[in-house]
């Protein structure tokens, strides 16, 4: 039988100190979602004000945290003042800081002017003369659709759904009455099942010129051969000349294959506006790198709670103990705040003067070729930061140079070595791979090996996986369908 008893252990735990959490939240911040953040922190502190002060008011005038700091190290500190009261005496509202707004992404806080795509086809859909019931399967037809503006479920799937989900009970032939009407709707093409749907509706839209009438022929007769590019086998089968062919390319050219996404969709994070944190100039051969957009703020404490502090220390009431308290959070609050600030924007201009150093040929003249291999740990090093703290400030940040606007995840990169021995980036590579593509003969595009032949003769050892892999990331489709007729 085992014995039981008890037994003392020792484990080291780190944790992490409330002003190393706020700075790490502030470093990961953009610049406009600082903005808001700083200005969300501020209406919830009242103890705390940023606004100038005018010179010639005869009022009591604010007092700023250091001037504070140094009262307390003078005729005794807060800390005294109140030492003689617990927690239990202290109302529970008093020992909550508040520090966030009602909305956890208050730089979503718009409002919008646009129409939401499912908005426009609901809308569309009042104008038509149908019976409720057909109504309510319409509406649930366009609550279905993609962001494209397909329709991906198969009509016995969405009967079942309807039934389960709201009780209309409905089969596949009332499904593809409506929609064949939703399909009528704008943007054209939407309520398609696919892409053929899709194409050939818009088509139809269209007025039947021949070479209409000959992009429907393609699409219907032969989309698979038209799709993989294999021109020469749609042309003898539908017997169509070489003008034909070319005037269907530009008609289909022309057609959009995600109706869906022509109105914008105001309810989605789809648009983001990209304001730079850093802003670098290059003047007489020296880099001059600012912040322009945000400072950190000087902040003081408001006359009359700084008042009731002076008051408390020498006061017995317990009430004027405890607004003492809730003051002294606050400020606590603030001190915390303003640090977090200066840490961020420490960390951050360390990082960035680091990254510039590291790739000053590039930031001379913004040659892509100039660009050096760079991970996120040759920064952590050359700053002493950790890996994770690099990632954090690269990662949503932008600098405007002289020669454009980057975001800083542009300048990091793997490397490769070129047919000398040298170590060069492989956004350099992908760039030389996309001058090779654009300037090919579009009539007779480069193979994979070609590329890798085409690669090697200016320097750069390249497998052809490699090269396979690049393509994709750089969204360049196979040698087959580049092929123009």
């Amino acid at each position: 039988m085992a014995k039981q008893g008890l037994e003392v252990t020792q484990k080291q735990v780190q944790k992490l100190s409330p002003l190393q959490i706020q700075t790490i939240k502030l470093i990961e911040m953009p610049v406009q979602v600082l903005e808001q953040y700083v200005r969300d922190e501020l209406n919830n502190n009242p103890v705390v004000d940023d606004t100038p002060e005018s010179r010639d008011s005869d009022e009591p005038k604010d007092v700023s945290i250091s001037e504070m700091e140094e009262q307390e190290q003078g005729g005794g500190s807060m800390e005294e003042a109140y030492s003689n009261y617990s927690d239990d005496d202290i109302p529970s509202y008093n020992l909550k800081v508040n520090n966030w707004g009602k909305d956890e992404r208050p730089e979503y806080n718009t409002f919008s002017v646009k129409q939401s795509f499912t908005q426009s086809l609901l809308e569309q859909l009042g104008f038509v003369n149908i019976t409720d019931h057909e109504r309510a399967v319409a509406r649930f037809i366009i609550g279905s659709l993609d962001d494209g503006g397909y329709l991906r479920r198969d009509l016995e799937s969405l009967v079942d759904d309807m039934a389960f989900r709201a009780g209309i009970e409905t089969d596949t032939q009332e499904i593809e009455k409506m929609l064949k009407i939703i399909q009528q709707f704008d943007p054209s093409g939407v309520g398609a099942r696919d892409l053929r749907e899709c194409l050939l509706i818009q088509l139809e839209d269209k007025k039947q010129t021949p070479s209409v009438k000959n992009a429907i022929l393609v699409l219907k007769e032969c989309f698979d051969e038209f799709t993989g590019k294999h021109f020469q086998k749609v042309m003898a089968k539908l017997h169509l000349t070489k003008d034909d062919m070319q005037d269907v390319l530009r008609e289909i050219r022309k057609l959009n294959p995600s109706p869906g996404g022509q109105i914008d969709d105001s309810y989605e994070d789809q648009t983001q506006q990209v304001i730079p944190d850093f802003l670098l100039d290059y003047k007489a051969g020296e880099f001059i790198l600012s912040m322009p957009r945000f400072s950190v703020p000087e902040l003081r404490i408001n006359r009359k709670y700084a008042d009731i502090l002076e008051s408390s220390k020498t006061s017995q009431q317990k009430s004027e103990k405890e607004a003492a308290t809730f003051v002294k959070q606050k400020i606590d609050s603030a001190k915390w705040f303003i640090e977090a600030l200066r840490q961020r924007q420490n960390t951050l201009e360390s990082t960035m003067k680091a990254i510039i150093e590291y790739q000053h040929d590039f930031f001379v003249d913004g040659d892509e070729s100039n660009l050096r291999p760079m991970v996120l740990k040759d920064i952590a090093e050359m700053t002493g930061f950790d890996i994770s703290t690099i990632s954090r400030v690269v990662n949503s940040k932008w600098i405007e140079t002289h020669f454009g606007v980057f975001p800083l995840k542009y300048f990091f990169s793997e490397g490769l070595e070129n047919k000398e021995g040298e170590e060069v980036s492989t956004r350099e590579i992908k760039k030389v791979l996309k001058d090779c593509v654009d300037n090919e003969d579009k009539h007779n595009p480069l193979t994979d090996d070609e590329l890798v032949d085409a690669l090697s003769a200016k320097g750069y050892k390249v497998a052809r996986r490699t090269i396979a892999k690049y393509r994709s990331q750089l969204d360049i489709p196979k040698a087959r369908l580049r092929r123009e007729l």
